[in-house]
């Protein structure tokens, strides 16, 4: 999506990792929860966590500091996981996104928003819809089903996430 199609108010779901704050479209969203015990998969990439138990289902947990190539923190009484739906291909993959705290759902109107910042040809920002101003800060608005490869979610998919695999445990 384009920032010419942002033409109506955009519901978002904010959250922090280190002091930065990103945001996703709420329609991508399905949950919130307190951070829980993660178990580990074996040969899986750094930024993936483990898995959790949710409701009967696998879902597959990526802490978004290690994907966003941050440093990893001490999980504190605000870190929780964001459960969302990411579509490459046409198909859905439920996953938690490990997030240092969730702030609030807000509306961002279109003129809220700018265009993604082009930072040279060699760096990828194609995983940011826009930036959003609030309050005199930036908070930059990810496009979820971007910000994985098609790669990083079949790895991801192969320890339990994909919906049919859900929808078949529950």
């Amino acid at each position: 999506m384009s920032i010419a199609e942002i033409i109506e108010t955009t519901q978002c779901l904010t959250f922090k990792l280190e002091d930065e704050v990103f945001a996703l479209d709420i329609a991508k969203v399905r949950e919130v929860l307190e951070f829980t015990t993660v178990t580990k998969v074996p040969r899986t990439p750094d930024f993936m966590c483990g898995v959790i138990n949710l409701r009967g289902g696998v879902v597959p947990v990526v802490n978004m500091r290690l994907k966003f190539g941050m440093k990893d923190a001490e999980k504190t009484v605000n870190t929780c996981i964001i459960i969302v739906e990411v579509t490459i291909d046409g198909e859905t993959t439920v996953l938690g996104a490990l997030a240092d705290s969730v702030q609030e759902v807000m509306d961002l109107e279109p003129d809220q928003i700018e265009p993604a910042p082009k930072i040279g040809t060699r760096l990828n920002t194609d995983f940011i819809k826009g930036m959003g101003k609030h309050d005199n800060k930036f908070i930059m608005i990810l496009d979820i089903d971007k910000v994985f490869s098609a790669d990083e979610l079949a790895l991801v998919q192969g320890t339990g996430g994909s919906r049919t695999t859900l929808d078949n445990e529950i």
